[in-house]
C-alpha cells in the first residue's frame, strides 16, 4: 500500500444508477482529490413526455470542479458515457477509458463540438491521479474493451465491476480476468462495487456464441430477406451477425445512424473487420435476389423514429417487408421498452414477415451476471463492505441476499439510491448523509430547464386537453367588457358540446359578476376565482380534469 498523509476518510457519493438502469456515475474523494467514474444517461420513460434523455444530477461535481482529478469510464455503452458532453461543458478534467470507450466518446464529442482530454488505459495500466492510484482488469460484456477498476485506499482496495460477466468462451476471445480478480481476494479489499442488473435470475448467463449458433440457424432457414435489429454497440453481437452473413453466401446492408457510425469506428479501430465484397448500400438491395440479403439495422428498443419502426412500418425510404421475410430483434426490452418493441413486432406479422425475438427463439444473451456469477465474483474478490450497484431497487436488494449467502455480514451491506453518501475511515464504514441527486432532462436545446411542474403539465395536457377561456374586463370595475369566449383543444369538440360551453361561460360571468361585488380587481385573484370554479364546474360535468387557462385582458 502507497504511503502519504492519512486523509480523515474515503467517500463514496452515488449521483446515479441505483434504483434504476442507467446514467451511472458516482463520486469518490480521498482526502481532497475527487475521482468520478462514469457518466451516464438513462432513456425516458414513456410518461416523460416530451423528454429527450434524462441526465443525473451532476450538481455536486460542478460544485468541487477544483478538486475533481479524473473521469474513469469503464465502458462505451451510453448509460455510463452519455452524460460526458453535458459534464465537461462545466468541468474540465482527464477522461480515461478504453481505445474502443475513448472511440466512441471521441466522436460523441464531435457531435457535440467540444474537444475533451481523452487518454487511453487497458488491464495493463497503472495510474496515479491525485491522491488516487488505480489499475483495471478485462471485463467480459455485451462491448469490448469493458474494464473493472481498482483502488487504493489507506483503508483497503476499493473494487468496481464495471458490466461484467463470466462468459468463458467470449466472442473476441478476452473473458473476464479470473486471475487477477483471484490476487484480488489475497489482498485486503475495503470495498466491492457490483452489477446487479441480473441479480434476480438464477444460473449463468447465456454464452455470447449460443447466440451466434442460434442465429446462424434462423440464417440457414430463411428464404427470403432478413432483417436483424440489435443494439448498435453490441460489436460481438454485430460480428456474428456478420460470420452468419457470410457463412449463408448472402450481403450485407446497414441501416441507422447508430449503427453505420459504431460500425465504421469499430472497423476503423480493429474491432471489426467486415470484407469489403459483403457490404452493399442499402439503396441498392432490391438489386439483390432477396434470399442473398441481410440487413442490420437499429430498433431493437422500439425506438419510434429507428429503421426497424420505420421498416415495419413501411415508412423506410430504402427497405420495405414483404411476406414471408425474417425479421431478428436480437436483443431484450430495456425495462419501460416493452410496449414499444411488442407493437412492432406486430406491426412484422401484419406485413406476412416472420418476427423472431428473445422469448421465443434464444437471439438474445445478456451482458449481465446471473446469480452464480455474482456469488462467484464476491468469493473470488473477498470484500469486507459490499454495495450492489447498476440496478433498479429490486435488483440490488437481491443482490445484496446473494453476499449475505456467501458470507458478507449484513451489517457490512449497504443497499443505496442515488445521493447517498458513504464514509470509509480507520473505524469502519457508515452512511453518513444524502445530497441532491435527482433527474435533469434534456429537452431540444434545453438542460434542465423543464421539470416536474413542466412534465405533470404535459401529463395533464395529453390526458385530459386544455379548456382556455378569454374575456376582457374593464380595469377599474372587474366588469366584464367583451367575452367570455371558449377554446377547447383535447377536451371536449366545442360544436357537439354547446350546452356545456355555454354552462361553462354562464359560471365564468357568474364567477366575475360575484368578485366584482366584493370589490376584487387584481387580475391575479380574478384568475385563480376562474380557474377553481371552472375546474369544478367540468370536473362535476364531465369527470375530466382539463387544464383550465384564463386568459383576462384589461381595458
Amino acid at each position: 500500500m502507497f504511503k502519504t498523509k492519512k486523509p480523515a476518510n474515503v467517500k463514496l457519493t452515488i449521483l446515479g444508477g441505483l434504483g434504476e438502469i442507467g446514467k451511472n456515475m458516482m463520486v469518490i474523494e480521498n482526502g481532497k482529490d475527487m475521482l468520478l467514474v462514469d457518466a451516464g444517461i438513462m432513456f425516458p420513460e414513456e410518461e416523460m413526455l416530451g423528454i429527450d434523455l434524462v441526465l443525473p444530477d451532476f450538481s455536486y461535481v460542478v460544485k468541487n470542479k477544483e478538486r475533481l482529478k479524473a473521469i474513469i469510464i469503464t465502458h462505451g455503452h451510453e448509460d455510463h458515457t452519455g452524460a460526458l458532453p453535458y459534464l465537461l461543458k462545466e468541468v474540465s478534467a482527464p477522461v480515461y477509458g478504453s481505445k474502443l470507450t475513448l472511440g466512441l466518446i471521441e466522436k460523441k464529442m464531435g457531435e457535440h463540438k467540444l474537444k475533451a482530454d481523452l487518454r487511453e488505459i487497458s488491464s495493463r495500466t497503472k495510474l496515479t491521479v491525485g491522491q488516487f492510484k488505480l489499475s483495471f482488469f478485462e471485463v467480459c460484456h455485451s462491448i469490448p474493451d469493458g474494464l473493472g477498476i481498482i483502488i487504493e485506499t489507506l483503508f483497503g482496495l476499493m473494487v468496481h465491476t464495471g458490466d461484467f460477466k463470466f462468459d468463458q468462451t467470449p466472442v473476441d476471445g478476452r473473458p473476464t480476468e479470473l486471475q487477477k480478480l483471484t490476487g484480488l481476494g489475497q489482498k485486503e479489499v475495503l470495498l466491492l462495487l457490483s452489477d446487479s442488473t441480473n441479480a434476480e435470475i438464477p444460473g449463468y448467463t447465456l454464452p455470447e456464441k449460443t447466440v451466434g449458433a442460434n442465429l446462424l440457424k434462423l440464417f440457414e432457414d430463411a428464404r427470403q430477406r432478413i432483417i436483424v435489429a440489435t443494439f448498435a454497440s453490441h460489436l460481438h453481437r454485430i460480428k456474428q451477425i456478420v460470420d452468419a452473413t457470410i457463412k449463408t453466401d448472402r450481403k450485407l446492408a446497414i441501416s441507422g445512424r447508430s449503427m453505420v457510425n459504431n460500425v465504421r469506428i469499430a472497423s476503423e479501430l480493429g474491432y471489426l473487420k467486415i470484407p469489403e465484397e459483403v457490404l452493399v448500400d442499402v439503396a441498392k438491395i432490391e438489386k439483390y435476389p432477396p434470399d442473398k440479403i441481410v440487413v442490420l439495422c437499429t430498433g431493437s428498443q422500439g425506438e419510434p423514429l429507428s429503421a426497424l419502426a420505420r421498416i415495419s412500418s413501411n415508412d423506410h425510404k430504402q427497405v420495405k417487408l414483404h411476406p414471408g421475410d425474417t425479421v431478428i430483434i436480437s436483443a431484450s426490452p430495456i425495462p419501460g421498452n416493452e410496449r414499444s418493441v411488442s407493437r412492432i413486432i406486430n406491426q412484422i406479422y401484419r406485413c406476412g414477415a416472420v418476427a423472431h425475438y428473445e422469448l421465443i427463439s434464444g437471439v438474445h444473451a445478456s451482458g449481465h451476471p446471473a446469480q452464480e456469477e455474482l456469488k462467484l465474483m464476491i468469493n473470488l474478490v473477498k470484500p469486507k463492505y459490499f454495495i450492489p450497484i447498476h440496478g433498479e431497487y429490486r435488483h440490488l436488494k437481491h443482490h445484496a441476499e446473494l453476499a449475505k449467502q456467501v458470507g458478507i455480514h449484513p451489517e457490512n451491506i449497504f443497499i443505496c439510491e442515488d445521493g447517498d453518501v458513504i464514509e470509509f475511515n480507520a473505524y469502519g464504514a457508515k452512511k453518513t448523509g444524502e445530497i441532491p441527486a435527482g433527474d435533469v432532462f434534456v429537452d431540444g436545446l434545453g438542460v434542465g430547464d423543464i421539470g416536474d411542474i413542466v412534465l405533470r403539465d404535459r401529463k395533464q395536457l395529453s390526458k385530459d386537453g386544455v379548456f382556455i377561456v378569454v374575456v376582457a374586463i374593464d380595469k377599474q370595475k372587474a366588469e366584464i367588457i367583451t367575452g367570455p369566449d371558449v377554446v377547447s383543444r383535447g377536451f371536449v369538440y366545442v360544436k357537439e358540446t354547446k350546452e356545456l360551453i355555454d354552462e361553462a361561460i354562464e359560471r365564468v360571468e357568474e364567477t366575475l359578476a360575484k368578485t366584482a361585488q366584493e370589490g376584487v380587481t387584481d387580475i391575479t385573484v380574478l384568475r385563480l376565482r376562474i380557474r377553481e370554479d371552472l375546474s369544478k364546474f367540468l370536473y362535476k360535468k364531465t369527470r375530466r380534469r382539463p387544464m383550465v387557462m384564463p386568459i383576462i385582458i384589461e381595458a
